[in-house]
């Protein structure tokens, strides 16, 4: 039997599956966060779900991939919570940019770039090496994501607003999104935390509406995450020697495998990569990683993959 877990920054999910690839159980709680509520607690969110799944305790091989397990500090103290339960004989715990890795190529020679509420990438080569990096937002050269984009908006909105910017509709839309009467407003408003930052990236999908009608403001931010996105590809693709390569391309800016961002993504990357978007949800890649540790075979993945989307599209339809 086989334990897997897909811990985000909104949702954990959590499957079970006999090393055939069936699927016994999914469930879905809260986000798992350890740099907000510490590793111990995150144990506790994957337990309650651990239980409520009903598996059958300890599993084989359990795959937890989350957010957070950014730097190897991290990752020791996730370690030490998740050992310290005996959901497992053995486990794998690493940042969850090595799901979306694992569900979306087969190929040994990959990289995975994440742009969802923050920007992360990952990647492998057939040789066993590893890129990987913090990740950890400004403080570590970062930039993307919706919640840094938002953060962007609100700047550009602010000075549009008052001329010391160019003129864009993104002044309006801030605005609306808030039911504020300027942007100053808004602008107080998430300084002061009355409104969360993180609702800050709620603007993200209307930033690449307002660059679709041909805001060149919005354009500019748009084409600014994408070669963000690009650079990172690139700087994995570098630190591996790969010249030929997938890219995998997912979160929730990225998923759809189109729309305006993904295109400009898409014209952007290096010569010899081959761009993939993953319709499955991450917690497959978790279970792919548990079933290789298991050494099953390529059937069960398949019917594992198969089996996910079935569910997936039962509960959408």
């Amino acid at each position: 039997m086989i334990l897997a877990v897909d811990g985000g920054n909104s949702k954990t999910a959590l499957l079970v599956a006999t090393t055939d690839g069936e699927i016994v159980s999914t469930v879905r709680g809260p986000g798992t966060n350890p740099h907000a509520v510490g590793a111990e607690a995150v144990a506790d969110v994957i337990g309650a779900l651990i239980a409520e799944s009903g598996a059958p305790l300890p599993v084989d091989h359990a795959v937890f991939f989350l957010r957070g397990a950014d730097v190897p500090s991290d990752i020791d103290s996730l370690e030490r919570a998740i050992d310290g339960r005996g959901w497992a004989t053995a486990r794998m715990v690493d940042n969850d940019t090595f799901a979306l890795l694992r569900a979306g190529t087969d190929a040994l020679d990959a990289v995975a770039v994440i742009c969802g509420a923050g920007i992360n990438v990952v990647g492998r080569a057939a040789d066993g090496r590893v890129a990987r990096y913090p990740s950890l937002g400004w403080e570590t050269g970062d930039w993307g994501g919706a919640k840094m984009l938002g953060r962007e908006v609100l700047r550009v909105a602010a000075r549009a607003e008052d001329g010391r910017g160019d003129p864009t509709v993104l002044a309006q839309i801030v605005r609306e999104h808030f039911g504020a009467p300027t942007v100053e407003a808004v602008g107080v408003d998430v300084h002061y935390k009355w409104i969360p930052e993180s609702q800050l990236a709620e603007l993200a999908p209307k930033v690449v509406a307002a660059a679709v009608d041909g805001d060149r403001v919005a354009w500019s931010l748009v084409e600014r995450l994408a070669d963000e996105i690009v650079l990172i590809a690139h700087r994995a693709l570098r630190d591996l020697d790969l010249t030929e390569a997938d890219v995998v391309l997912g979160g929730g800016m990225l998923e759809s495998g189109e729309g305006l961002l993904y295109e400009t993504v898409l014209a952007r990357l290096p010569d010899g990569t081959r761009a993939i978007a993953v319709p499955d949800p991450p917690v497959l890649g978790a279970g792919l990683a548990a079933l290789d540790a298991a050494g099953a075979t390529d059937d069960a993945k398949a019917r594992l993959r198969g089996e996910l989307r079935a569910g997936a599209s039962s509960a959408s339809g």
